[in-house]
């Protein structure tokens, strides 16, 4: 059952918005913000009332079959609207449970993907650019924007490390699942006794934080500028364009070479420092609410083994869900990433709902 004063309290916060809202006096500061909770409650609202009327209905159906004098093909009709009303109620009710559900406060936000080529040497970096491509596909199928924001290439046409933005809608919603370690079982190319190699990369989803986020002083700040330089002394720029930031209270640090301008490799550099700085301090909070750990899928942790992509069976398995799925140029197409998905969702709400039960 869904307690009936949280129902209630849904259908007030919403007809004060709605009325807060025509009346045109609302702060142009909280505008958006209230617009949409307003939108948020909007997709519940309907659903909440006939919740709260059910006992009403329920009660004017078992009425007319207790009835004796009734026709009884009035009834069979009355019997027939009541299995189906008891039917619709328990989706309203789970419909509502979910809605109840805790948010993470930055499922709405854009994020920053960085994958990292780990153990596996060339595979591993050719691995890493499988899954950047990956990224890319699914991106392109949402319409969401993607832009590389820093890429470090190997030898082979694969990458030791990319780095890169989503932007859209529910980004961090998404993609949140993708963090940790994934391995890649195949035979490499350049295998001549036909031996399955096992390689892995690193794939870290962080909420692109914005200046409100999270207050990073000028003062905390060692700016170094150097000399960009690319591998083996190539497309070495003339000018001090390279710039390092360090966040001096948490010791992260980024880099960054990619443009030839200095203000705008800053720039990028700052973006990706308050996204880390951010995450750490996010992840030290989620530590604290040890309940808010139990009702997640995995850690989240960079160092946990979440995925396996088997090229010789063709299949793709997620650990954390024990799901199979023998689809593997589907998935890194793109094609099949929302079924995936959409099960680690599935699974992290019912822990959420047991969570709330305990």
């Amino acid at each position: 059952m869904v307690p009936k004063d949280k129902i209630r309290e849904i259908i007030i916060k919403y007809d004060s918005l709605e009325k807060e809202l025509s009346s045109g006096n609302v702060d142009p500061k909280s505008f958006a913000k209230k617009s949409k909770e307003y939108s948020n409650l909007g997709s519940i609202i309907n659903i909440a009332k006939k919740y709260l009327n059910f006992e009403n209905e329920k009660k004017d159906l078992v009425n007319i079959i207790e009835d004796k004098s009734s026709d009884p093909e009035i009834i069979e009709m009355a019997k027939k609207d009541l299995n189906e009303l008891m039917e619709k109620n328990k989706n309203y009710e789970n419909e509502l449970k979910i809605f109840l559900l805790p948010k993470d406060e930055d499922d709405n936000k854009n994020a920053i993907v960085e994958i990292r080529a780990g153990t596996g040497g060339l595979e591993a970096s050719l691995f890493c650019s499988d899954l950047f491509k990956m990224y890319e596909k699914v991106s392109s199928k949402k319409n969401w924007k993607l832009e590389i924001i820093n890429i470090s290439k190997s030898e082979a046409g694969g990458f030791k490390e990319v780095i890169f933005s989503v932007s859209g809608n529910d980004i961090y919603s998404y993609l949140k699942y993708e963090s940790g370690v994934h391995r890649v079982q195949r035979i490499p190319q350049t295998e001549t006794q036909g031996r399955v190699h096992t390689s892995a990369a690193t794939v870290a989803v962080l909420p692109e934080a914005e200046d409100v986020d999270v207050e990073i002083k000028e003062s905390d700040l060692r700016i170094d500028v150097f000399r960009a330089g690319g591998p083996g002394g190539q497309s070495v720029n003339t000018t001090d364009s390279a710039v390092r930031i360090t966040h001096i209270p948490s010791g992260v640090v980024v880099s960054q070479q990619d443009e030839k301008s200095q203000h705008k490799n800053k720039a990028k550099a700052l973006k990706i420092l308050r996204s880390r700085v951010y995450e750490a301090e996010k992840r030290k909070k989620d530590q604290e609410r040890s309940s808010n750990r139990r009702s997640q899928i995995g850690s989240g942790d960079r160092s946990e083994r979440i995925r396996t992509y088997n090229f010789p069976q063709g299949r793709v398995t997620d650990h954390r869900i024990n799901l199979t799925l023998h689809k593997l140029d589907e998935f890194l197409s793109g094609e099949i990433h929302e079924e995936m998905n959409q099960e680690l969702r599935l699974k992290e709400q019912n822990l959420k709902l047991e969570n709330l039960k305990s």
